[in-house]
């Protein structure tokens, strides 16, 4: 939609977000966009705004990263449970 970015992030609505000027966004595959332009430092920010809409999370490992990223994954709840001492134990 002309300089408008739209993303479905498993929200209950469309995510929009305006392309300012000189940036030009390519989508490569449906999970992977690539964010260029001339200037640097406005091609690292708008990289950061489309990643603050969907955070990634410890856990499940969801959400927007760049491509070099590595997120440090949680051991959830009920695998913390398991690994570590007796239920109910006093």
């Amino acid at each position: 939609e002309g300089r408008m970015l739209n993303l479905q992030l498993g929200y209950s609505h469309p995510v929009k977000f305006p392309l300012p000027e000189g940036i030009e966004i390519k989508v490569e595959k449906q999970t992977q966009i690539v964010v260029s332009g001339i200037d640097k430092q406005l091609v690292g920010e708008v990289a950061a705004k489309i990643r603050r809409f969907r955070l990634p999370e410890p856990y499940k490992g969801k959400g927007i990263r760049y491509v070099d990223e590595h997120i440090k994954r949680k051991v959830g709840k009920a695998a913390a449970v398991t690994a570590g001492a007796p239920k109910g134990g006093k």
